[in-house]
């Protein structure tokens, strides 16, 4: 980041997180150069040990962040935690609704002590008939429609990635900055909720929008009618595949040029995207036994030189060996806390020409407790004496 440490520098974030969603809203602190401590139990946070499709949670969303292992049901234990949540700007939880409160450490009780705490919530519902519910990404994509426009029709299927625990998680940060910035005027804290429902909702939007503009429901992805005659995934050479999109009248002229489609840049059937539209079925065939003879470097370089919308479909490890990940900083090497390296996206990104980067690799269970209880004022020996009772763990 820059020399001062990115714009977050000097804030301090109490992190009571696992899984995606809450670490996710740490980490975009913690990129930005804010001090995140990881509170965590004693034997570390379950999401370490998860296999699977799971098994990449802790090293993606914790680099850049302090752990603490502490037993919080003991009596040392809480009074540690709550001297930090004293000092600290921002505290991010994303446990069930009453877990923190019944341990002492909900928003009531916090903000009584610390007024100027900013404390984020990361939640499956906003307060509503759901509020109790227990939700994870996948019920949110199914009951929030996102399921439904991802697949097939009658096949929901979804999202490839964890899209709204990770969004979820950066509409918490919005709204943690959002409520900093107020607290320079007003001096007080804010109680920040953010939730996967609601997201999911809001990314679905345009759909919900669309229906209100034609009167028919939007159609899943799969089967939409599309808004442009070419934007698909054809096939190369050698089974290889390529998305190509052309997406203008512009586009479509200088297309028909580079490819010596005469006919089709002087047939005035064709001359407006409607139009276009209205003939795929003439168009697309056509389209897809030409490029079946192109190479797919081939077919990319000629799009390329056109300056047309273009894609190669690649899989999530093709990335680590993509030239222009590579070239600009958009892969972090760092050391996964059990042993071993791996390179991983950062924030997609620049303040001026600063990217955000890796101050503190993934870290291992514990592995700044002795700095963090040394902040505090804790002696040495009451340190030692913490472990040696198995109330604080190190590493």
């Amino acid at each position: 980041m820059s020399k001062t440490g990115g714009p977050l520098h000097g804030l301090r974030v109490l992190e009571f997180t696992h899984m995606v969603m809450g670490p996710a809203a740490g980490l975009v602190l913690a990129d930005l150069g804010a001090e995140v401590i990881k509170v965590e139990p004693i034997g570390g946070d379950k999401t370490r040990k998860l296999k699977g499709s799971g098994a990449g949670y802790f090293p993606m969303y914790n680099r850049n962040k302090k752990s603490l292992a502490i037993d919080l049901k003991s009596e040392e234990g809480k009074a540690i935690a709550l001297a930090l949540a004293d000092q600290a700007d921002v505290f991010i939880e994303n446990f069930r609704p009453g877990a923190l409160e019944a341990l002492g450490f909900g928003y009531s009780a916090l903000s009584a002590r610390n007024p100027r705490l900013i404390y984020c919530s990361e939640k499956g519902f906003l307060d509503g008939p759901y509020a109790h519910r227990t939700a994870l990404d996948e019920v949110a994509q199914m009951m929030g429609g996102l399921a439904y426009m991802t697949g097939p029709p009658g096949q929901p299927l979804r999202a490839g990635a964890s899209v709204i625990d990770v969004t979820g998680g950066m509409f918490g940060a919005i709204g943690v900055l959002a409520a900093l910035n107020e607290r320079q005027t007003t001096g007080k804290g804010r109680h920040v909720t953010a939730s996967l429902f609601e997201t999911t909702v809001f990314l679905v939007g345009q759909h919900i929008a669309q229906y209100a503009v034609t009167g028919s429901p939007a159609a899943p992805m799969p089967a939409r009618v599309s808004a442009w005659a070419v934007y698909d995934v054809f096939d190369a050479k050698d089974d290889e595949k390529v998305f190509v999109g052309v997406v203008s009248d512009g586009q479509w002229t200088s297309f028909c040029k580079a490819f010596g489609l005469d006919d089709w840049a002087t047939d005035p059937s064709l001359a407006g995207n409607n139009d276009r539209v209205a003939h795929r079925g003439l168009i697309l065939p056509r389209l897809r036994a030409l490029f079946a003879g192109y190479s797919k470097q081939d077919l990319m370089d000629k799009l390329e030189k056109i300056g047309l919308p273009f894609a190669p479909i690649q899989r999530p490890e093709d990335l680590l060996e993509d030239p222009h990940l590579l070239a600009n900083g958009s892969l972090l090497n760092m050391q996964l806390p059990e042993g071993g390296e791996v390179s991983l996206p950062a924030l997609p990104l620049t303040l001026d020409d600063d990217r955000p980067g890796l101050m503190l690799d993934p870290p291992r269970i514990g592995a700044h407790s002795v700095e963090v209880l040394g902040s505090l004022g804790h002696t040495t020996e009451e340190i030692e004496n913490l472990v040696s009772r198995g109330l604080i763990q190190v590493s």
